[in-house]
């Protein structure tokens, strides 16, 4: 299984090179997303870039009498938000970018569940070495708001939850030194062979879900660290964009490669209207299975709504 992931992924990221150099999308405006470069055509001299998107999307159903079965009532509410601050002057980059999203649902048979939850912050100074190259550091936290459950039943049938994350915990800390790689403003690459990386959970009840041992509060590892970014304008109201983080751990298991990856595809209907579709795909082999006898496998996460949608930017 985990050859297979590795040779989908290596896969992926040879697919957005070969896209990266396409001359068709060379020419495409770049939408709010953690890299971003100088619209060809902007001749003043910025120093800095301001903006970001909000987009909330409601769903509600109630049943009365219905032959056909179903919850009597269903409320789902699912709320996103990206600002970001880059800086470019002479060979100096700066591009920090801060990603916040939440969700839950709720229905008669059920309550209320969470359906999304994450904070991701990241920064990254470059300077540029050539024309397409930088020397980069990056930092990167990521993390949740809220308490996370395991649902379940018991041998009686009954419904039974379970807690395996709380606020900050995990928390997945990184700092990276390498090149960042950026032959268009709709693609880059940042590679590096040195990377520390730290895993936080300072709960005694939920550190052996993460591998943290008993008597610390956080796992370090040291490895080589991979990020792709790509976007492309799909026709005039379509926006991708996808985001692809590798990790692999020098310590232990270094050809077990753990995974982030983010996908989002966008739409405009109309001016605060929107539709979105996020697919999300998690693998760490050290994180354990919410169904603990089927041992590490990858984490899906799939939203999809239409809802109201604000972009901002100081010009």
């Amino acid at each position: 299984m985990r050859k297979i992931l590795l040779l989908q992924v290596l896969t992926i990221c040879w697919a957005f090179t070969l896209l990266a150099q396409d001359p068709g999308i060379k020419d495409l405006k770049k939408e709010a997303s953690k890299n971003i470069g100088r619209n060809p055509g902007d001749t003043t001299n910025k120093t800095w870039k301001l903006g970001g998107l909000f987009n909330v999307n409601i769903n509600q159903g109630s049943l009365s009498n219905w032959s056909a079965g179903g919850d009597k009532f269903s409320f789902s509410l699912n709320s996103y938000l990206n600002v970001y601050a880059f800086y470019k002057k002479k060979k100096n980059a700066w591009d920090n970018s801060l990603d916040l999203a939440y969700g839950i649902v709720n229905t008669t048979s059920l309550g209320s569940r969470k359906a999304g939850d994450r904070i991701d912050l990241l920064s990254k100074y470059g300077y540029a070495i050539s024309p397409k190259w930088n020397a980069a550091a990056l930092f990167n936290l990521r993390t949740q708001f809220t308490k996370g459950y395991a649902y379940s039943k018991t041998t009686a049938g009954l419904d039974t939850a379970s807690v395996i994350s709380k606020t900050f915990a995990p928390a997945y800390i990184l700092l990276s030194l390498g090149f960042d790689y950026k032959p268009n403003a709709n693609f880059s690459l940042f590679l590096s062979p040195l990377t520390e990386r730290w895993v936080v959970v300072s709960d005694k009840l939920i550190k052996p879900l993460y591998g943290v041992a008993p008597d610390k509060n956080a796992r370090n590892e040291l490895g080589a660290f991979l990020s792709a970014n790509y976007t492309a304008k799909l026709g005039t109201n379509f926006t991708y964009k996808s985001k692809l983080d590798l990790f692999s751990n020098y310590k232990q298991n270094p050809q077990n490669v753990d995974i982030f990856w983010t996908n989002a595809l966008s739409a405009k209907i109309t001016r605060y209207i929107n539709f979105s579709f996020n697919l999300d795909m998690v693998y760490d082999d050290n994180t354990k299975n919410v169904n603990p006898a089927k041992g590490p496998a990858p984490q899906w996460l799939q939203l999809m709504g239409i809802g109201f949608a604000y972009k901002f930017e100081k010009k």
